[in-house]
């Protein structure tokens, strides 16, 4: 059953999305990063920070998140400085970096978590040998940017791959290299994610003078 747009109820139906904040999530900025580690830290919350920082660390989506393995970012018995993993959306191989801070916070919590290589590192709370559903990540995210006086409206689980490209190309203004970074097959792909507009392009062009 539906209701005809010449009827008079059908203009007093709120849209679905009413009140609510659509598009693309904000990357956060270093300041929130270190305080939702601190945060995190200072509740004990070993998987959580993991988690954050490898979201941050890989750039990926968060159905990729949940289910890397150990095996993934550990290798003879220490952590990965880099890791290679398919996406699941694009089915393309994608590199990332893993850097001190994540490293050490990803060893605390494996060596908590124990488990074999083909184990997955955040492992489901109501089946073991599963993983982290997206929902909970969602949840956590939803947390953590709460916890440190965010808008959960305006930050998600998009924000955390968001956060170290945006920081990149305001860096570097190298689009290519945050396109491979993502895991992008077309650059415009990279040019929508991030937002690039004409006051970008001034602001790049203005710091280089001939």
């Amino acid at each position: 059953m539906g209701i005809s747009n010449l009827d008079p109820g059908a203009h007093e139906l709120r849209p679905w999305n009413a009140g609510s904040l659509v598009g693309a999530k904000r990357p956060l900025k270093p300041r929130d990063v270190w305080a939702i580690r601190f945060f995190l830290d200072e509740h004990r919350r070993m998987r959580d920070r993991a988690l954050f920082d490898l979201a941050i660390d890989s750039k990926l989506r968060g159905c990729d998140v949940i289910k890397l393995k150990i095996g993934d970012v550990v290798s003879g018995g220490s952590i990965r400085n880099r890791a290679t993993v398919v996406q699941q959306k694009t089915k393309r191989p994608v590199q990332f970096e893993l850097m001190a801070d994540c490293r050490k916070s990803l060893l605390a919590w494996l060596e908590r978590r124990g488990g074999s290589l083909d184990d997955f590192v955040f492992p489901s709370r109501v089946n073991r040998a599963g993983h982290l559903s997206t929902r909970q990540y969602a949840r956590l995210v939803d947390e953590w940017v709460s916890a440190v006086g965010l808008n959960t409206r305006e930050f998600g689980t998009h924000s955390l791959r968001r956060t170290k490209a945006s920081l990149i190309y305001k860096a570097t203004g190298n689009l290519r290299a945050v396109q491979i970074l993502l895991g992008h097959s077309k650059i415009e792909n990279t040019i929508r994610y991030l937002g690039v507009d004409i006051d970008d392009a001034l602001t790049l062009a203005e710091r280089t003078e001939i």
